[in-house]
């Protein structure tokens, strides 16, 4: 009887067809694998894409130009050094091995799915093998870089439960992505292995699209933006007159200069076309004018929902409205988006839960001026039977809410010049390791939340909702 993964001398079989009856015409190897009492049963090992060589070739030269980047002066310095036919050896000598590192690598990974996990094989000189449990998967999104794209394949990464980071599978065709991603989150759920591959992909309905034009004007209306770009020009040329360093202002300004591209340029071409879905999966979002991709945020485990309103948006109506999602990336649900059809879709986040209105917000006594002068007017509360919402931020205001059944604790903090005024802040903490907090209360509201809000928690988790729409 053999182990797990371990191969039985078998030789590849290329163009089997996968479960789905799609056909796949990279190398694929039998192995066997411990059934007990009940024999063996062969498991199919397949590779990825044979793109994917090219990208992962790609390693070598990232280690030379961090390097280069880490130590700009002695880079110049070597680049000086070096003859016409000294450079000409050198490359010579690294596109080979660049190539040959990217093809082994792409040689030792091996994925397959069994009837209760996924198991990514990967190593060169150390192997590693993951075992991934199905039901530990609560989301996989599907990525596509430009050349991705051109190639027509596609990257999958796993949401596990549990994984600070994520196992991804990089790369695949674009059609075996699709069915590999359908089946696997229809394995999370519950449908039989035999079934799961029957199940498809879960139709979706659209429930919100940002057009380019409203997504512009955003990022143009975004304090940020202005502010990375203000330092990109004023810096440098401070530096130079400092310094006369052209290696000082290059250090320090293309830094700068990539900083204020991301949050202009870069920020509009990875939020271009979002789009917010829903599905039986969960919320599928979709966006991404060069890179695509393809997100989903499981609703059940979502701990936390801010409503952001930069300053500039406020006359405008728009909100922008980000995610704290348990072991999970996912932190933008709507770019930019009126606010009555965000909180249509907030609501689709959290079924049941209704956005305080700004008015119902109980602002922290006028002595609170005391410990935090003119700020204090931008802290608020409000608690409502499904969830804890504080308010904080005067130009940018942050309204965070916290469905009573995603408390983990709750704190009462009072510092010495709070004790002084009679004040105290609530802290609510998160699944998703953050903290909401409830500043500059009264101290006896604050003792009144802290015991409200503990009952409101243990009575939230017995009415929670599964952590998967699909489970349902």
């Amino acid at each position: 009887m053999t182990t797990p993964g371990v191969e039985d001398g078998v030789p590849d079989v290329p163009g089997a067809a996968n479960a789905h009856g799609v056909p796949d015409t990279r190398p694929q190897r039998p192995v066997t694998q411990a059934t007990g009492a009940a024999g063996a049963i062969e498991l199919t090992e397949r590779r990825l894409h044979p793109v994917t060589p090219f990208r992962r070739a790609w390693a070598p030269v990232a280690v030379l130009a961090g390097w280069a980047v880490h130590d700009p002066n002695q880079a110049q310095a070597q680049l000086t050094r070096l003859t016409t036919t000294t450079l000409l050896i050198a490359l010579a000598v690294l596109v080979p091995a660049a190539s040959l590192y990217g093809f082994l690598t792409w040689w030792f990974t091996h994925f397959a799915v069994t009837d209760s996990e996924l198991r990514i094989r990967t190593g060169l000189l150390f192997k590693r093998t993951a075992h991934i449990r199905l039901e530990r998967i609560q989301a996989i999104d599907v990525s596509q870089p430009l050349l991705a794209r051109i190639a027509g394949v596609a990257k999958l990464r796993l949401d596990v439960v549990g994984a600070d980071k994520k196992d991804e599978l990089a790369f695949l065709g674009e059609e075996e992505a699709r069915v590999l991603r359908a089946e696997l989150l229809a394995r999370a759920a519950g449908f039989a292995p035999e079934t799961a591959h029957e199940v498809g992909e879960a139709p979706a309905r659209e429930l919100l699209r940002v057009p380019a034009r409203k997504l512009a004007i955003a990022v143009a209306l975004t304090g940020a933006t202005w502010g990375a770009l203000a330092a990109a020009l004023v810096v440098p040329p401070v530096l130079w007159l400092a310094t006369h360093s052209v290696w000082t202002v290059l250090a320090t300004g293309v830094p700068l200069l990539g900083a204020a591209g991301a949050s202009s340029v870069g920020r509009f071409v990875g939020e271009y076309d979002w789009t917010v879905g829903e599905s039986p999966d969960g919320l599928r979002i979709d966006h991404g004018l060069l890179d695509r991709t393809h997100e989903t945020v499981p609703p059940g485990r979502v701990q936390t929902v801010r409503i952001v309103r930069p300053l500039l948006w406020r006359r405008l109506g728009w909100v922008r409205v980000e995610l704290d999602v348990a072991g999970s990336a996912n932190s933008v649900l709507v770019p930019v988006a009126p606010r009555e059809a965000a909180e249509a879709v907030i609501a689709r986040v959290l079924p049941g839960v209704s956005v305080p209105a700004e008015a119902s917000l109980s602002r922290p006594p006028r002595r609170a001026g005391r410990c935090v002068p003119v700020w204090w007017r931008g802290y608020g509360i409000a608690v409502t039977d499904t969830v804890f919402a504080a308010r904080h931020g005067l130009l940018r205001r942050n309204l965070t809410l916290v469905p009573h059944a995603k408390v983990q604790s709750v704190r009462l903090r009072q510092g010495p010049w709070q004790r002084l005024w009679d004040l105290a802040e609530v802290h609510v903490d998160t699944g998703a390791d953050k903290t909401v907090t409830a500043r500059l209360r009264d101290a006896q509201e604050a003792a009144e939340l802290l015991l409200g809000q503990a009952e409101r928690s243990r009575t939230g988790r017995r009415d929670a909702r599964p952590d998967r729409w699909m489970a349902q």
